[in-house]
């Protein structure tokens, strides 16, 4: 049985290198995977957890589907830019109104860390940014991928995240862009 891959593109725009990443790794995945994509800029929902968790707020078509989506995938793999040192406010929108309690994870009476209810699945974070990935890893302190990676994902249960930073991507040359192009299709080729 071929893995079942949910690739999420977390750039708001549609023309970006983000989505171009995302072509690539699906091409490559789709000839020996289940590929479903979904990208920020063709999904429209308001971002505002407006009540946040104390009363329940519906959830537009697209929320339902990336929803389905997630639970039918067995890996997730997340191409974003990095903005201000963090994902675009979209994306984060996106997590905020889909990954909800009873979906995601589960509280417990008594018990200050909750059930992980997507337990199992793996995930693999592809980050573009204008910033060099060691300054943005040693200076900044990487909020996005921290964020991503074990405030959500593994909260939620994620077993395995898996990341790769790639930038500069403002003035970079064709040949860096070809080496991060073969690189993503490499993964995509591994479902990694």
């Amino acid at each position: 049985m071929s893995k079942r891959v949910l690739v999420l593109v977390g750039n708001p725009k549609d023309k970006s290198f983000s989505n171009h990443l995302a072509k690539v790794y699906v091409n490559a995945a789709e000839k020996h995977c289940e590929v479903r994509l979904f990208r920020l800029c063709d999904m429209q929902f308001n971002p505002d957890l407006a009540v946040g968790y104390h009363d329940k707020q519906a959830l537009e078509p697209c929320l339902l589907a990336f929803q389905q989506a997630l639970v039918w995938s067995e890996h997730l793999v997340i191409i974003t830019p990095i903005w201000w040192g963090a994902i675009p406010a979209k994306l984060k929108g996106l997590f905020d109104r889909t990954l909800l309690p009873n979906f995601a994870f589960k509280y417990q009476a008594g018990k200050s860390i909750p059930i992980k209810l997507l337990k199992g699945k793996t995930s693999r974070l592809i980050m573009t940014m204008d910033t060099p990935p060691w300054y943005y890893w040693l200076v900044q302190g990487a909020p996005a991928l921290k964020q991503l990676k074990t405030a959500t994902l593994a909260f939620c249960g994620f077993k395995s995240v898996k990341s790769n930073m790639l930038g500069p991507i403002i003035n970079s040359s064709e040949a860096a862009r070809d080496k991060w192009i073969k690189a993503i299709a490499q993964l995509g080729r591994a479902a990694e």
